[in-house]
């Protein structure tokens, strides 16, 4: 089997490393942060991922997984050597490359023989030529090397299983030989394996999180729409998902999409198409939408209870979804700064996110468990649809609460239901 290094500790090296032992490849794990590194070599995990713990502990156990801060240690013994750093916004939109830059140029330093270099970060068009030309400045004179495109379709909160099962593998490489021998790494797996040039890979990932947060946006319009001529959008999302054309997947109405991915690439794809002077319409309205579904559930809360002023708010949910830890661009945390800022006493809940919350967001209570912190509430907000929330016991939140209100950003709870249990129910589209 192949000796493999990822660089980058972070969600995506985490899970993809694991997985490339646990399918028998010996992987170095390579991340610049000592505590982060310190922390995986006593087996403490640094993410919420189910199923991820046990992946880890398995395969360190084998010696097959070890984790070090020195590329030394790791590229020069690796066949293939996988980006897998952060590529944030920046402030006008566009991907933070400098993690990729330094990673780039650091695995240069150290390659030796021949090594297949993999971008699985989500990194801008072109940016397979931009790390072979830093790899070429840095290497030695007698090492030579590939570089393939391979974005990774990984869902948070399901990425053990995704990568396991992928629904296909995209390479892109001017090598072609260079993305048969990475194919089989994949070969196991048995998806599709899609090869093409770099820059078309490359787009295949933004595209793909494009489409998909333009349906969440569309369907979170329709839910406006719904609010105000009387229908139900699960119904609605229903009758449409039977269409083949459609399906059902993303058409589940809320407070909007968050998260490591869906937000930051689709601003970058956006800064992309102006840059080369495209007219990025509809990229620019899925944000807006996305943005405005926050202040809307907020706005419909303050239209219940008028001011906010010292009212005590119940929010359970802070990640993004359910299923992790991770706060990033979470429409939780946006809409528990927005209640914040409005000065309402929140006492937020989540099932493994509040340290996260808590250090982002101090002004604050947390809560030990949903029914501490529905106590003496004004309101009870839901704002990730996690199955704890959807098998609470409502009569009991009811009695606990000052007053039944009930604010539904995930349409987690049918609305006569909860009505018949004597809430004041609000959920996002449904007029009926």
């Amino acid at each position: 089997m192949a000796v493999i290094s990822i660089i980058g500790m972070g969600y995506v090296g985490l899970v993809y490393g694991a997985a490339f032992a646990d399918l028998g490849n010996q992987v170095y794990g390579v991340d610049i942060d000592t505590d982060k590194v310190a922390k995986l070599q006593r087996g403490v995990v640094p993410i919420y991922e189910p199923g991820l713990d046990e992946l880890i502990r398995r395969n360190r156990e084998a010696g097959r997984l070890r984790f070090t801060t020195d590329y030394a240690e790791a590229v020069p013994a690796s066949e293939f050597v996988f980006i897998c750093v952060g590529t944030p916004s920046t402030f006008d939109g566009d991907a933070d490359m400098r993690a990729v830059r330094s990673a780039a140029e650091m695995i240069g330093r150290n390659l030796r023989g021949y090594t297949i270099v993999v971008n699985k970060s989500t990194m801008p068009i072109g940016s397979g030529d931009l790390v072979t030309q830093l790899i070429a400045e840095a290497k030695p004179a007698e090492a030579t090397f590939a570089v393939v495109s391979n974005p990774e379709f990984l869902r948070e909160g399901s990425a053990v299983y995704d990568v396991f099962h992928p629904s296909r593998i995209v390479l892109g490489a001017d090598d072609r030989e260079a993305a048969e021998t990475v194919a089989e790494l994949y070969r196991v797996l048995n998806a599709p394996i899609l090869i093409t040039d770099r820059r078309s890979a490359e787009m295949i990932k933004y595209a793909s999180n494009a489409i998909l947060a333009t349906r969440i946006s569309f369907i979170n319009e329709i839910a406006q729409i719904c609010e105000q001529l009387g229908a139900d959008i699960k119904v609605v999302a229903q009758g449409m998902g039977y269409d083949p054309r459609i399906g059902p997947h993303f058409l589940e109405a809320g407070i909007g999409f968050g998260g490591s991915c869906f937000p930051k690439d689709v601003r970058a794809l956006a800064y992309m198409a102006e840059e080369a002077g495209c007219h990025p319409q509809l990229l620019h309205t899925v944000l807006e939408i996305n943005q405005d579904q926050r202040r809307r559930f907020v706005r419909k809360l303050q239209d219940l209870l008028g001011s906010l002023h010292g009212r005590p708010i119940a929010l359970w949910g802070l990640s993004f979804k359910q299923d992790t830890d991770d706060i990033r661009e979470s429409p939780a945390i946006d809409v528990l700064r927005l209640l914040v800022q409005r000065g309402a006493e929140v006492t937020a809940y989540d099932p493994v996110a509040m340290p996260h919350a808590a250090a982002l967001v101090p002004e604050a209570r947390y809560a030990p468990d949903p029914y501490s912190a529905v106590e003496g509430a004004d309101a009870l907000l839901i704002a990730t649809p996690w199955n704890e929330f959807k098998q609470a016991d409502l009569s009991r939140v009811k009695e606990l609460m000052r007053t039944p209100i009930l604010l539904d950003g995930r349409n987690i709870y049918e609305p006569a239901d909860v009505r018949a249990l004597g809430f004041v129910y609000v959920g996002v589209g449904r007029g009926v």
